[in-house]
């Protein structure tokens, strides 16, 4: 039995401490927004926050989030958190989801992106660019995403 922290909430799950959080959040937990794209780390679907750093749920286990903050596409966007509302809102402006798979795992990328850089400042495309490259978007709405990135970064100065 693991106790993890997961938006804010102690959840008791009964699994392997090996198991993948994303196998936890989704099969245990029926928290279904994190997805699962690839399984090995490559797509970034599966993209969450560990106490503020995104990570890829889908290879890490159970045992390296005990006692860390664990916040899911639930959270990030429900409006509590001024980063993850700017982020939404310019992709709902931005028109980025096409088929809407990948948009957790980047929302939470994008998120833990802006609020890695200091406070006003404007991220140039390549800046973007790079900080989302370990996401990938099978309609290719790339363009959109970073538009999307930018806005909220403007949004939030």
């Amino acid at each position: 039995m693991s106790t993890l922290n997961i938006n804010g909430q102690d959840h008791e799950v009964d699994v392997d401490p090996t198991t993948p959080i994303l196998w936890a959040l989704r099969d245990t937990l029926e928290m279904t927004g994190t997805k699962f794209g690839c399984g090995a780390a490559l797509c970034g679907a599966c993209t969450v926050h560990l106490d503020g750093n995104a990570i890829r749920s889908c290879v890490t286990p159970v045992a390296a989030a005990e006692g860390l903050r664990i916040t899911t596409i639930e959270a990030a966007t429900d409006g509590s958190d001024p980063v993850g509302a700017h982020v939404h809102a310019a992709w709902v402006r931005h028109d980025v989801a096409q088929c809407g798979y990948c948009q957790s795992g980047q929302i939470m990328s994008a998120i833990a992106f802006l609020k890695s850089i200091p406070a006003g400042k404007q991220p140039s495309a390549e800046e973007i660019d790079n900080a989302m490259a370990g996401n990938i978007c099978r309609c290719g709405t790339y363009a959109r995403i970073r538009a999307a990135v930018a806005d909220a970064a403007r949004a939030l100065a």
